[in-house]
């Protein structure tokens, strides 16, 4: 009964479990001086990150919604500083995400680099109207103007001795200034880059400095003689570059003697070491998951991708943060130069997610880029899959959750396993074959032997995989699989392909406009589904009836019969194209995903659709649920995925919880009325939120002797936040004339223990005060006409008791149609005789 009962449960909501998000949108990074935070820009913030989790720990945003352009965080980690498109410099608490204060730049034009000396009291900027400004932080002034730059000044430093109130800048003009800050001018150039300088590193005596350029060298200055000692041809544009702490040994990566070492990152991609005294190169990180480019008129674009832009030293832990190009971010360990940690920092257009590994403890991301990305979910770390030389575009992940594979531009498919002590990921296979795009594949369901491939060239293919191939293929080199059997199955792009639960059929959607069923042995077409108006974008098996779901750009979700391929039904609600469908409770029911960000649950019995989930900003490519169908995943052209929780048995427990809530609450309540606490009674009515409960306790003390009076030690012994209860819904009981009197006596004593200022703080006391004063005045005229005939009966009785008529007075009763009147006078004519 267990299982009918857990079988029948339906499921009615989706919550937001988790989020990851784009943290780091290119920019600067920086790293904390005590190494436990990240500091990245991205967009109008600055995310700071906890090194140790990869989680957000604050977002530092701009109220302007106006770009970051630069930011620096000083020495002693206590104060940072913003620049923002708007011109305006912001110091902030970033601890407490709190803007300290905010000045004008006096830049013309946005600051371009940022930094703080040494003591973290002076911050330099440099614009991109060639001026240098030196800011006092502390005393809050401008101590420097420093004219003289050509162009954009894209790099600030100040020397590391503090002593010698020296600044270095570069800009537009390739030359390296020194700034003598006694003197407020630039005391020498150095001149040796043709190109953009990147960056600038000190030695720990201060006497030495190494620059990098994009003009593909590294020059080391003597700052004493301010001259050149040295030249290094790296053959790399350089972005960055490091010295080796000094006075150690690091035999692995080719350190081996005194004297000056430093580390390059670049276009190239990988980490490499340099003897300073022989210009050699003593050590290149062999990146064995690196594609390297081939030369087919690709190899530029692809070096691009695989460009560093950023390495810095965290001295402390002697490691070594590198951020590429695809706005990755990882941590090595610089005594190897091996990956420790990697982090996304922006995911770009997510095109397919799935849950991966033992109990789905791992998602696998289809990113607008060659590189695959595995998260593991409880910690964010991530894994950089190489191996696809152009868009991955859909992937598929075998029953087991270890092996998966996917399918790209670059017209190949990959099969990948996860290692299941490691977790580690490494591709076992590969196979080419088709001429165009590959944009969709789906696994065997049985067992890991089988994968087929749709195309943008219009065709099938079915590729074995070999037996052995599930235990053994620890090679560590991918071995080579071929198709099995090639079909020419649509005419237009094939969208779609999923596979029978008994690994017998295979089903296609095409952006033709049908969906097709194939038989696996041999690809023969067993029948067409003929019906949706616009391209297929996805298919799915019922994992228990015999019934191929397909979901299309007319907006629709259609079932189809496999017996006869005719339409059982149709899904009509999302206004957009839908873009992907997935079964849910054991075929009961569906999620689909929009173009527009939606996903709707559909139950099928009944056609209706029970609840739509708002979270994504664009497309929704990504759609999957867990092996244990508790939890969803969506990923999104908006860059974000989430992880969504069934919540439908919690939502359900609450509201049982509630409800038990009540009736106790109920109970309570008119124990407290017998026992006349009616303090606590009105209390414990209002926290029920129910008007009617608590006018009930309001009729229940005017019933009893004194009662006017108890209402009023009552009502005045309430918290604010219950007075405003009660005055609202005496709004409602004075609409009524049953419950008028109640509303007035609690309004009266409200006005008359209550000063006008603290009633016109009560919340939404105007609405109020408009919806009692109409049926207020209303009960006025009712009292005003009862009083009238109040005093015309005083009146008919003084007449009465000189002659009696009874006729007379019925029919001067009649006009105030009051039957209260009439009976009135029966009686006292009752009296009279």
């Amino acid at each position: 009964s267990a299982m009918a009962s857990s079988a029948l449960q339906f499921k009615t909501n989706y919550a937001v479990s988790s989020k990851i998000e784009p943290f780091y949108k290119g920019g600067k990074v920086q790293i904390s001086k005590d190494e436990r935070y990240m500091f990245c820009t991205c967009g109008t913030r600055v995310n700071v990150l906890e090194v140790g989790t990869g989680k957000i720990f604050s977002s530092i945003e701009q109220e302007d919604q106006e770009d970051i352009t630069c930011f620096s965080l000083s020495p002693d980690d206590e104060t940072l500083v913003t620049a923002s498109r708007a011109l305006l410099l912001k110091q902030w608490d970033w601890k407490q995400s709190t803007c300290l204060r905010s000045w004008r730049a006096i830049h013309n034009t946005p600051v371009a680099s940022m930094s703080f000396d040494p003591t973290s009291t002076l911050l330099a900027t440099g614009g991109c109207d060639s001026t240098i400004k030196i800011w006092d932080v502390l005393k809050q002034y401008c101590t420097h103007n420093l004219k003289g730059s050509s162009g954009v000044v894209h790099l600030v430093e100040f020397h590391p001795d503090a002593e010698r109130l020296q600044l270095f800048s570069s800009s537009a003009d390739y030359g390296i200034r020194v700034w003598d800050l006694r003197r407020s001018q630039c005391t020498c150039v150095l001149q040796s880059h043709f190109s953009a300088v990147t960056s600038l590193a000190f030695s720990c005596n201060g006497d030495t400095l190494v620059s990098s350029g994009r003009d593909k060298i590294c020059t080391v200055w003597d700052l004493k003689s301010s001259k050149a000692v040295r030249t290094v041809p790296v053959y790399e544009a350089v972005e960055a570059v490091v010295l080796v702490p000094e006075g150690e040994d690091f035999p692995q990566i080719g350190v081996k003697s005194k004297g000056l070492h430093f580390i390059t990152a670049g276009s190239k991609g990988v980490l490499r070491v340099w003897e300073a005294s022989t210009s050699r190169c003593i050590f290149t990180q062999a990146l064995s998951d690196t594609p390297t480019p081939e030369n087919d008129g690709r190899a530029e674009e692809e070096v691009e991708q695989l460009s560093l832009t950023h390495a810095l030293l965290l001295a402390t832990s002697a490691r070594l943060a590198v951020v590429t190009a695809e706005h990755n971010i990882l941590l090595y360990e610089l005594s190897s130069l091996s990956v420790q940690q990697q982090f996304v920092g922006y995911n770009d257009e997510v095109l397919d997610v799935k849950f991966l590994g033992r109990k789905d403890s791992h998602i696998v991301v289809a990113t607008n880029s060659p590189q695959l990305k595995v998260f593991e979910l409880s910690t964010c770390n991530c894994q950089i899959l190489y191996g696809h030389t152009d868009t991955v575009l859909a992937v598929d992940v075998f029953r087991k959750g270890r092996m998966f594979v996917s399918c790209a531009k670059d017209r190949t498919v990959r099969v990948w396993r996860m290692h299941l002590e490691s977790g580690l990921v490494a591709c076992v296979a590969q196979g080419s074959g088709h001429v165009s795009a590959i944009g969709s594949i789906a696994c065997s369901r049985l067992k890991e032997n089988f994968l087929v491939s749709g195309s943008q060239d219009c065709t099938i293919k079915v590729w074995e995989l070999p037996e052995s191939f599930g235990a053994g293929g620890q090679t560590g080199i991918a071995e080579q699989i071929v198709a099995r059997v090639t079909e020419k199955g649509h005419d237009k792009d094939v969208n779609s392909l999923a596979i029978s639960p008994n690994d017998k059929l295979v089903a296609s959607g095409s952006q033709d406009r049908t969906a097709k069923l194939w038989s696996l042995t041999n690809l023969s077409l067993l029948g067409v589904f003929r019906g949706h108006r616009r391209g297929i974008w996805c298919v799915q098996f019922s994992p228990l009836d015999q019934v191929l779901a397909s979901s299309s750009a007319d907006g629709t979700v259609k079932l189809w019969s496999l017996q006869d391929f005719s339409c059982l039904k149709t899904f009509e609600g999302h206004d957009a194209s839908v873009l992907k469908v997935i079964f849910l409770s054991r075929g009961m029911q569906l999620l689909t995903s929009g173009s527009d960000g939606l996903l709707k649950l559909w139950t099928i019995k009944t056609n209706e659709c029970v609840k739509t989930l708002d979270a994504h900003q664009d497309k929704v490519w990504g759609l999957h649920t867990s092996s244990k169908d508790n939890m969803v995943v969506t990923g999104s052209v908006d860059s974000s995925i989430i992880l969504w929780e069934d919540v439908t048995e919690k939502e359900l427990l609450e509201e049982q919880v509630k409800r038990e809530d009540q009736i106790l609450k109920l109970q309570e309540l008119s124990n407290l009325l017998l026992e006349g606490r009616y303090l606590k009674a009105l209390g414990l009515a209002i926290s029920l939120d129910q008007p009617h409960t608590v006018l009930r306790v309001i009729k229940g003390i005017r019933q009893g002797e004194s009662g006017h009076r108890k209402v009023e030690e009552t009502i005045t012994r309430l918290r604010q936040d219950q007075k405003e209860s009660v005055l609202r819904y005496c709004a409602v009981w004075n609409t009524n004339a049953r419950s008028c009197l109640d509303a007035q006596v609690v309004i009266q004593v409200l006005l008359q223990h209550e000063s006008p200022e603290l009633l016109l703080q009560y919340q939404g006391v105007r609405g109020i005060l408009e919806g009692l004063l109409p049926y207020t005045e209303r009960h006025m005229q009712r009292i005003g006409r009862l009083m009238q005939a109040s005093m015309f009966l005083d009146y008919l009785w003084q007449k009465m008791r000189k002659g009696p008529g009874l006729i007379v007075i019925l029919d001067i009763c009649y006009p105030f149609k009051m039957a209260s009147s009439l009976i009135i006078v029966a009686h006292i004519f009752i009296l009279e005789m």
